[in-house]
Protein backbone atom coordinates (compact mmCIF):
# COMPACT_ATOMS: atom_id res chain seq x y z
CA UNK A 1 0.00 0.00 0.00
CA UNK A 2 1.62 3.46 -1.18
CA UNK A 3 2.30 6.45 0.82
CA UNK A 4 1.14 8.10 -2.86
CA UNK A 5 -1.98 6.72 -2.74
CA UNK A 6 -2.24 7.77 1.33
CA UNK A 7 -1.30 11.25 -0.03
CA UNK A 8 -4.17 11.36 -2.92
CA UNK A 9 -6.64 10.34 -0.12
CA UNK A 10 -5.55 13.02 2.46
CA UNK A 11 -5.46 15.48 -0.32
CA UNK A 12 -9.02 14.94 -1.69
CA UNK A 13 -10.68 15.37 1.64
CA UNK A 14 -8.78 18.58 2.58
CA UNK A 15 -9.69 20.20 -0.66
CA UNK A 16 -13.42 18.21 -0.85
CA UNK A 17 -12.72 17.62 -4.77
CA UNK A 18 -11.16 14.89 -6.26
CA UNK A 19 -10.29 17.19 -9.49
CA UNK A 20 -8.72 19.76 -7.50
CA UNK A 21 -6.83 17.16 -5.68
CA UNK A 22 -5.75 16.18 -9.04
CA UNK A 23 -4.73 19.64 -10.29
CA UNK A 24 -2.57 20.47 -6.86
CA UNK A 25 -0.74 16.51 -7.19
CA UNK A 26 -0.82 17.15 -11.09
CA UNK A 27 -2.70 13.65 -12.06
CA UNK A 28 -5.77 13.51 -13.96
CA UNK A 29 -9.02 12.86 -11.52
CA UNK A 30 -9.24 9.26 -13.44
CA UNK A 31 -5.79 8.71 -11.57
CA UNK A 32 -7.44 10.04 -8.38
CA UNK A 33 -10.29 8.33 -8.58
CA UNK A 34 -8.26 5.17 -9.50
CA UNK A 35 -6.30 5.26 -5.88
CA UNK A 36 -9.10 5.93 -3.85
CA UNK A 37 -10.99 2.53 -5.17
CA UNK A 38 -7.81 0.87 -4.71
CA UNK A 39 -7.51 1.46 -0.96
CA UNK A 40 -11.19 1.26 -0.98
CA UNK A 41 -10.75 -2.30 -2.40
CA UNK A 42 -7.84 -2.68 -0.58
CA UNK A 43 -9.59 -2.37 2.59
CA UNK A 44 -12.68 -3.45 2.05
CA UNK A 45 -15.11 -0.83 2.45
CA UNK A 46 -16.00 2.85 1.25
CA UNK A 47 -14.09 5.93 2.57
CA UNK A 48 -15.75 8.65 0.41
CA UNK A 49 -19.26 9.13 -0.85
CA UNK A 50 -19.34 11.28 -3.94
CA UNK A 51 -22.41 13.02 -4.62
CA UNK A 52 -23.47 16.03 -5.95
CA UNK A 53 -22.88 18.28 -3.18
CA UNK A 54 -19.08 16.81 -3.60
CA UNK A 55 -16.59 14.54 -1.78
CA UNK A 56 -17.68 13.37 2.11
CA UNK A 57 -15.86 11.08 4.35
CA UNK A 58 -17.95 7.67 4.93
CA UNK A 59 -17.92 6.92 8.88
CA UNK A 60 -15.02 4.44 7.96
CA UNK A 61 -13.05 7.23 6.41
CA UNK A 62 -13.30 9.53 8.77
CA UNK A 63 -11.68 6.49 11.39
CA UNK A 64 -8.65 5.71 9.04
CA UNK A 65 -8.28 9.69 7.82
CA UNK A 66 -6.32 10.14 11.28
CA UNK A 67 -4.03 7.59 10.86
CA UNK A 68 -3.37 8.32 7.01
CA UNK A 69 -2.62 11.94 8.43
CA UNK A 70 -0.22 10.60 11.25
CA UNK A 71 1.27 8.13 8.94
CA UNK A 72 1.98 10.89 6.14
CA UNK A 73 3.55 13.57 8.76
CA UNK A 74 5.88 10.55 10.35
CA UNK A 75 7.42 10.00 6.74
CA UNK A 76 7.46 13.93 6.20
CA UNK A 77 9.58 14.07 9.10
CA UNK A 78 11.56 11.05 8.47
CA UNK A 79 12.37 12.06 4.95
CA UNK A 80 13.71 15.60 6.47
CA UNK A 81 15.49 14.40 9.51
CA UNK A 82 17.65 11.66 7.02
CA UNK A 83 18.29 15.20 4.83
CA UNK A 84 19.33 16.77 7.77
CA UNK A 85 21.57 14.03 9.23
CA UNK A 86 23.11 14.37 5.64
CA UNK A 87 23.75 18.41 5.98
CA UNK A 88 20.84 18.88 3.47
CA UNK A 89 17.71 20.96 3.81
CA UNK A 90 14.52 20.29 2.45
CA UNK A 91 11.47 19.85 3.85
CA UNK A 92 7.43 21.33 3.91
CA UNK A 93 6.69 23.51 7.53
CA UNK A 94 2.49 23.76 7.28
CA UNK A 95 1.43 26.34 9.25
CA UNK A 96 -1.84 27.92 10.45
CA UNK A 97 -2.72 31.22 10.97
CA UNK A 98 -4.75 33.94 11.15
CA UNK A 99 -5.40 37.73 9.77
CA UNK A 100 -3.29 39.84 11.91
CA UNK A 101 -0.19 37.32 11.84
CA UNK A 102 -0.88 36.98 7.85
CA UNK A 103 -0.91 40.79 7.42
CA UNK A 104 1.99 41.98 10.16
CA UNK A 105 4.27 38.88 10.91
CA UNK A 106 4.46 36.21 7.83
CA UNK A 107 5.48 38.21 4.86
CA UNK A 108 8.78 39.48 5.91
CA UNK A 109 9.63 36.30 8.32
CA UNK A 110 8.92 33.75 5.00
CA UNK A 111 10.98 36.56 2.65
CA UNK A 112 14.01 36.36 5.28
CA UNK A 113 13.67 32.91 6.06
CA UNK A 114 13.50 31.70 2.25
CA UNK A 115 16.64 33.57 1.69
CA UNK A 116 18.26 31.46 4.23
CA UNK A 117 16.82 27.99 3.76
CA UNK A 118 15.28 28.41 0.01
CA UNK A 119 15.10 24.42 -0.61
CA UNK A 120 12.08 24.76 2.82
CA UNK A 121 8.56 25.16 1.25
CA UNK A 122 5.80 27.41 3.30
CA UNK A 123 2.45 26.32 3.20
CA UNK A 124 -0.32 28.45 4.56
CA UNK A 125 -3.60 28.12 5.97
CA UNK A 126 -5.61 31.10 7.00
CA UNK A 127 -8.84 31.48 9.35
CA UNK A 128 -10.19 32.14 12.62
CA UNK A 129 -9.34 30.77 16.34
CA UNK A 130 -11.39 27.66 15.75
CA UNK A 131 -10.25 27.17 12.52
CA UNK A 132 -6.39 26.69 13.41
CA UNK A 133 -7.35 24.99 16.52
CA UNK A 134 -9.36 22.48 14.28
CA UNK A 135 -6.08 21.71 11.82
CA UNK A 136 -3.52 21.65 14.96
CA UNK A 137 -5.92 18.58 15.74
CA UNK A 138 -6.45 17.07 12.79
CA UNK A 139 -2.61 17.60 11.41
CA UNK A 140 -3.61 19.36 9.08
CA UNK A 141 -1.00 21.76 9.68
CA UNK A 142 2.35 20.93 11.87
CA UNK A 143 1.52 24.27 14.20
CA UNK A 144 -0.07 27.60 14.15
CA UNK A 145 -1.01 30.96 15.63
CA UNK A 146 -3.91 30.83 18.20
CA UNK A 147 -4.70 33.41 21.23
CA UNK A 148 -3.81 32.29 24.47
CA UNK A 149 -5.16 30.62 26.27
CA UNK A 150 -6.13 27.67 24.13
CA UNK A 151 -7.07 24.04 23.83
CA UNK A 152 -5.40 21.91 26.91
CA UNK A 153 -4.37 19.37 24.43
CA UNK A 154 -1.85 21.33 23.21
CA UNK A 155 1.32 22.38 23.72
CA UNK A 156 2.47 26.31 23.46
CA UNK A 157 4.31 28.93 23.44
CA UNK A 158 3.93 32.13 23.94
CA UNK A 159 4.74 35.31 21.57
CA UNK A 160 3.29 38.65 21.92
CA UNK A 161 0.90 40.60 24.38
CA UNK A 162 -0.95 42.36 22.07
CA UNK A 163 -3.30 45.28 23.53
CA UNK A 164 -7.46 45.70 22.86
CA UNK A 165 -7.68 49.12 22.78
CA UNK A 166 -11.36 50.86 21.69
CA UNK A 167 -11.87 52.51 18.32
CA UNK A 168 -14.93 55.01 17.41
CA UNK A 169 -15.54 57.53 14.96
CA UNK A 170 -13.79 60.94 15.39
CA UNK A 171 -17.30 62.51 15.75
CA UNK A 172 -18.31 60.81 18.53
CA UNK A 173 -19.05 62.49 21.86
CA UNK A 174 -16.03 60.81 23.80
CA UNK A 175 -13.76 61.12 21.03
CA UNK A 176 -11.05 63.54 22.65
CA UNK A 177 -11.16 61.15 25.80
CA UNK A 178 -7.25 60.22 26.53
CA UNK A 179 -8.85 56.57 27.91
CA UNK A 180 -12.01 55.36 27.94
CA UNK A 181 -13.35 52.86 31.00
CA UNK A 182 -16.23 49.83 30.08
CA UNK A 183 -18.27 52.21 32.23
CA UNK A 184 -18.22 54.50 29.86
CA UNK A 185 -19.61 52.20 26.62
CA UNK A 186 -21.26 49.53 28.22
CA UNK A 187 -24.35 50.85 26.27
CA UNK A 188 -22.85 51.99 22.85
CA UNK A 189 -23.99 49.87 19.83
CA UNK A 190 -20.44 47.10 19.60
CA UNK A 191 -19.40 45.73 16.33
CA UNK A 192 -17.30 42.66 16.60
CA UNK A 193 -15.55 39.52 14.95
CA UNK A 194 -17.67 36.85 13.70
CA UNK A 195 -17.63 33.74 16.22
CA UNK A 196 -14.33 32.01 16.20
CA UNK A 197 -12.82 35.54 15.89
CA UNK A 198 -14.38 37.11 18.99
CA UNK A 199 -12.42 34.99 21.36
CA UNK A 200 -10.70 37.90 23.55
CA UNK A 201 -13.33 40.49 23.47
CA UNK A 202 -15.83 38.03 24.48
CA UNK A 203 -13.21 37.20 27.24
CA UNK A 204 -11.95 40.72 28.34
CA UNK A 205 -15.66 41.66 28.61
CA UNK A 206 -16.58 38.90 30.80
CA UNK A 207 -13.77 39.54 32.77
CA UNK A 208 -15.15 43.34 33.32
CA UNK A 209 -18.48 42.13 34.08
CA UNK A 210 -19.89 44.06 30.83
CA UNK A 211 -23.11 43.02 29.16
CA UNK A 212 -21.95 44.43 25.19
CA UNK A 213 -24.69 45.88 23.32
CA UNK A 214 -23.62 43.67 19.83
CA UNK A 215 -24.88 45.51 16.72
CA UNK A 216 -23.09 43.78 14.04
CA UNK A 217 -20.84 41.15 13.27
CA UNK A 218 -18.20 41.24 10.48
CA UNK A 219 -15.54 38.56 9.92
CA UNK A 220 -13.28 41.39 7.79
CA UNK A 221 -11.26 43.46 10.57
CA UNK A 222 -11.04 46.53 7.53
CA UNK A 223 -15.15 46.04 7.63
CA UNK A 224 -14.83 46.36 11.30
CA UNK A 225 -12.89 49.74 11.48
CA UNK A 226 -15.02 51.20 8.23
CA UNK A 227 -18.42 50.88 10.22
CA UNK A 228 -16.94 52.63 13.06
CA UNK A 229 -15.33 55.40 11.30
CA UNK A 230 -18.89 55.97 9.41
CA UNK A 231 -20.25 56.06 12.87
CA UNK A 232 -22.21 52.77 12.86
CA UNK A 233 -20.61 52.10 16.55
CA UNK A 234 -17.73 51.19 18.54
CA UNK A 235 -15.28 48.49 18.45
CA UNK A 236 -12.25 47.19 20.67
CA UNK A 237 -9.91 45.58 18.68
CA UNK A 238 -6.30 44.03 18.75
CA UNK A 239 -3.35 46.53 18.12
CA UNK A 240 -1.49 44.86 15.48
CA UNK A 241 -5.21 44.92 13.55
CA UNK A 242 -4.86 49.15 13.94
CA UNK A 243 -2.20 49.96 11.72
CA UNK A 244 -2.75 52.60 9.68
CA UNK A 245 -6.36 53.37 10.29
CA UNK A 246 -8.25 56.14 8.32
CA UNK A 247 -8.55 59.85 9.63
CA UNK A 248 -11.98 59.55 10.59
CA UNK A 249 -11.14 56.64 13.40
CA UNK A 250 -10.41 57.47 16.47
CA UNK A 251 -8.12 54.59 18.84
CA UNK A 252 -8.13 54.91 22.70
CA UNK A 253 -6.80 53.31 25.61
CA UNK A 254 -9.08 51.03 27.68
CA UNK A 255 -8.95 51.17 31.46
CA UNK A 256 -6.94 48.61 33.20
CA UNK A 257 -5.02 47.59 29.95
CA UNK A 258 -6.18 44.41 28.27
CA UNK A 259 -4.19 42.01 26.02
CA UNK A 260 -4.57 39.07 23.89
CA UNK A 261 -1.80 36.60 23.72
CA UNK A 262 -0.18 35.81 20.18
CA UNK A 263 0.86 32.38 20.52
CA UNK A 264 1.76 28.98 18.72
CA UNK A 265 0.23 25.85 19.65
CA UNK A 266 1.07 21.69 18.49
CA UNK A 267 0.25 18.62 19.52
CA UNK A 268 3.98 18.82 20.33
CA UNK A 269 6.47 20.50 19.45
CA UNK A 270 8.93 18.15 19.90
CA UNK A 271 8.18 15.86 17.37
CA UNK A 272 8.12 18.69 14.89
CA UNK A 273 10.08 17.90 11.99
CA UNK A 274 13.35 20.05 11.51
CA UNK A 275 12.24 22.21 9.06
CA UNK A 276 9.17 23.12 11.29
CA UNK A 277 11.90 23.39 13.91
CA UNK A 278 14.05 25.67 12.31
CA UNK A 279 10.60 28.18 11.07
CA UNK A 280 9.79 28.65 14.57
CA UNK A 281 13.28 29.56 15.83
CA UNK A 282 14.04 31.93 13.29
CA UNK A 283 10.00 32.94 14.22
CA UNK A 284 11.20 33.73 17.42
CA UNK A 285 14.39 35.48 16.78
CA UNK A 286 12.51 38.09 14.49
CA UNK A 287 10.48 38.89 17.37
CA UNK A 288 12.46 39.36 20.06
CA UNK A 289 14.05 42.45 17.70
CA UNK A 290 13.64 45.66 19.70
CA UNK A 291 12.48 48.18 16.84
CA UNK A 292 9.88 45.16 15.93
CA UNK A 293 6.81 46.42 17.27
CA UNK A 294 5.09 50.57 18.18
CA UNK A 295 3.12 51.32 20.48
CA UNK A 296 0.28 54.42 21.00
Amino acid sequence: MSLAKFEIFSTVVELGSLTKAGETLGLTQSAVSHAIAGLESDWGFSILNRGRSGIHLTSNGELILKYIREILKWNEEMVQEIANINGLEIGTVRIGTISSVSIHWLPEIMKKFNEYHPSIEIKLMEGDYDDVEHWISNGLVDFGFVSLPTSQHFEVIPLKKDRMLCILSDEHPLAEQNKISFEMIKEEPLIKSKKGSDNDLIRILKENNVTSNIKYELIDDQAIISMVGNGMGISILPEMVLHRVPTNVRILKIERENYRTIGIAATSFKTLAPATKKFIEYLKSWLIEPTRFNTI
